[in-house]
């Protein structure tokens, strides 16, 4: 951020600040009147709305028409499959509604940074991928009514921030379910991270399809790691090496899919004759794997165009009709995931 973006940006701010202390109201009052929450008096909206005018404050889709409408979309970062299909679906997303992406990380720029980049930029709004959201960065946005969208939040937000999410539990339940209605009794899992609302979402949802079938829950064959392929081939080949291996494996994402994949070459083992794998995602890599991987599909091209929807309506001023959207997902079988050896000879 310049300096002069910084003056700006302080500016803006310090307006915000006179005009509450002038009309003896909190400065998240104020921001609720500029950006024309309902859940305000009318008395007092009027006498907000009448210093605004005084000061000459100008609210930021009343600018200039002309300047270029833009986004920011933050990820943790930008290496792994899931992470690249939702880059394309928020760009994509906004590219129809005439809005430009600019994209960043947090990996050397923290989200506290990111936030006033956003402002400094004039940008309609940020969007943030996976990542965590300290309780000060929250306060922020809140208090300041900072048009934000969280996209897999590692966390629930403590506060009145909306969310755009998938149906994990149900996701996972789904793709374990198909493990066992095609025999597969002994089945293993390369969680998330419990900290990730998704990965415990996703172990949740395996744990009810194991329970509900009257199946044990065996913590031997259950490893939890980052979204990630090294750790996965890792794991993978520890419950590969326990006494009562699985006959299938699920994955929490396609990137731990291929992992379980590797793991499965090196142990010699073919899939899925000696071993079904069933992952979640279903991104670009997943059709391309050998062999190509049944998967629970997630709506990139929706998720994208849905956090970018309600960004935009934030931007206008409008709150969203819920804080959390949840869009559901749908099972896509391929060829990695088959009947067990032992039954397929009967």
């Amino acid at each position: 951020m310049t300096a002069q973006d910084r003056a700006h940006v302080d500016a803006q701010y310090g307006l915000l600040t006179t005009i509450a202390a002038e009309a003896e109201v909190s400065l998240s009052t104020v921001s609720k009147v500029v950006h024309r929450r309902r859940d305000v008096a009318a008395s007092t909206r009027a006498r907000v709305e009448e210093l605004l005018a005084r000061y000459g404050y100008v609210r930021v889709w009343e600018q200039d028409a002309s300047a270029p409408r833009q986004i920011v979309a933050v990820f943790r970062d930008l290496s792994g499959p899931f992470t690249l299909e939702v880059v394309r679906g928020i760009v994509d997303a906004a590219g129809a509604l005439g809005v430009d992406v600019i994209t960043g990380t947090t990996s050397r720029r923290s989200i506290s940074q990111w936030l006033e980049e956003c402002l400094a930029l004039r940008a309609k709004g940020m969007i943030i991928v996976i990542s965590m959201l300290t309780e000060e960065d929250q306060r922020r946005i809140v208090e300041q009514q900072l048009p934000v969208v969280l996209i897999d939040p590692l966390s629930s937000p403590t506060l009145d921030i909306p969310s755009i999410g998938v149906t994990n539990w149900s996701g996972a339940r789904d793709a374990v379910q198909h493990l066992l209605g095609l025999g597969h009794t002994r089945i293993g899992m390369v969680a998330g991270r419990s900290h990730s609302l998704a990965g415990a979402a996703r172990l949740h949802g395996y744990r009810a399809a194991l329970e509900e079938a009257g199946i044990a829950y065996d913590p031997a064959i259950v490893r939890s790691t980052d979204f990630d392929f090294d750790e996965a081939l890792v794991a993978s080949l520890q419950v590969m090496a326990s006494t009562e291996p699985p006959t299938a494996f699920f994955a929490a994402s396609d990137a731990q899919a291929l992992g379980v994949l590797e793991a499965a070459r090196q142990y010699g083992l073919s899939v899925p004759r000696d071993l079904a794998v069933m992952s979640f995602d279903d991104t670009l890599v997943a059709a391309m794997a050998c062999p190509p991987l049944s998967a629970v599909r997630q709506p990139f091209e929706e998720l994208g165009h849905e956090a970018t929807r309600v960004l935009l309506q934030l931007a206008e001023g409008r709150p969203p009709a819920s804080l959390r959207v949840e869009l559901a997902t749908e099972l896509v079988l391929r060829t990695s995931t088959a009947t067990p050896r032992h039954l397929a000879r009967k």
